[in-house]
C-alpha cells in the first residue's frame, strides 16, 4: 500500500461535474493497492494516520493529531501510485493489484479507518474524478507499506 497524505483546509471530490464527498480541514489520502498488500497491515497505518502529528499547535508547531483536531479525511483510490515510469514512456502498472483485488481492500481500508473514530469521506473505485484540495502549508507525506515492511 502506498499512501499520499495532504493537509488540507477543504477538499472535495466531483463525478461528472457531480460532488460525491467533501471534507474541511483533515487529509485527504490518494492510496494506491499493490499486489502484495492485505488486510493484516491496515490497522497499524490507520492508527498511524490517525495519530500523526501534523496540524500545528497554538505555537505554530506540528504537535496535534487527525484526532485532536477533530479533522476529516477524504479517501481517493488511485491504483497510478503504483505506476512504473523506469522503464519507456508508458507507466507499467504491474505491481498495482487488479481491481478485483484492489476494490475490496481498498473497502477493507476505509472501514478500519472508521473503526479508529476517523470521519471519513470517499471517492469511488474505478470511476474518473476531478479532486480539488486547498493543501494547507503546503504538508505532504508518502506511507509506503513496502518500504515499513523492509524497515525503512
Amino acid at each position: 500500500m502506498r499512501i499520499v497524505l495532504q493537509r488540507v483546509s477543504r477538499a472535495a471530490v466531483r463525478i461528472d461535474g457531480q460532488v460525491i464527498a467533501a471534507i474541511e480541514r483533515g487529509v485527504v489520502l490518494l492510496i494506491g493497492i499493490s499486489n502484495q498488500d492485505h488486510a493484516d497491515d491496515f490497522p497499524r497505518v490507520a492508527s498511524k494516520i490517525g495519530g500523526l502529528r501534523i496540524f500545528e499547535d497554538d505555537q505554530g508547531k506540528m504537535n496535534r493529531s487527525l484526532h485532536e483536531i477533530g479533522g476529516e479525511i477524504l479517501a481517493i483510490p488511485q491504483f497510478t501510485l503504483y505506476g512504473d515510469t523506469r522503464k519507456g514512456r508508458r507507466p507499467s502498472f504491474a505491481h498495482a493489484a487488479p481491481p478485483e483485488k484492489a476494490s475490496p481492500l481498498f473497502d477493507a481500508f476505509i472501514e478500519t479507518l472508521r473503526a479508529e473514530e476517523l470521519s471519513i469521506q470517499t471517492g469511488r473505485f474505478g470511476a474518473k474524478m476531478a479532486v480539488e484540495l486547498v493543501n494547507d502549508g503546503p504538508v505532504t507525506f508518502v506511507i509506503d507499506l513496502a518500504q515499513s515492511r523492509a524497515g525503512g
